[in-house]
C-alpha cells in the first residue's frame, strides 16, 4: 500500500486510464484501487473525478482530472519529504 491512495470507480471516466501504470514510475509511493462504486451516486455521470487520500479530485475532461490529480499526489507527497 502507497502513502498516497487513489481510488477510482469503475464506471467513471477515468477508468478509461490505467492509473497504476501511469502513476507506477513517477510516484511509487501512490497505490491505486479501483471500486465497483465510491457511494458518489451520480457524479461519475457529471465529471470525471477520483479520490486521492480521501479528497475528491475532478475536471471537466478526463484529462483535465488526471493533471489535477497529478497535482494532489505532489501536494501530499510534500508532507511526507
Amino acid at each position: 500500500m502507497g502513502i498516497v491512495v487513489v481510488e477510482v470507480c469503475d464506471g467513471n471516466l477515468m477508468s478509461q486510464y490505467d492509473l497504476e501504470t501511469l502513476f507506477a514510475e513517477e510516484y511509487p509511493e501512490v497505490a491505486v484501487l479501483t471500486n465497483d462504486c465510491l457511494s458518489f451516486c451520480g457524479l461519475c455521470q457529471v465529471r470525471p473525478f477520483a479520490l486521492v487520500n480521501g479528497k475528491r479530485i475532478h475536471g471537466s475532461t478526463p484529462e483535465e482530472c488526471l493533471e489535477n490529480i497529478k497535482k494532489a499526489i505532489e501536494l501530499e507527497l510534500a508532507m511526507f519529504f
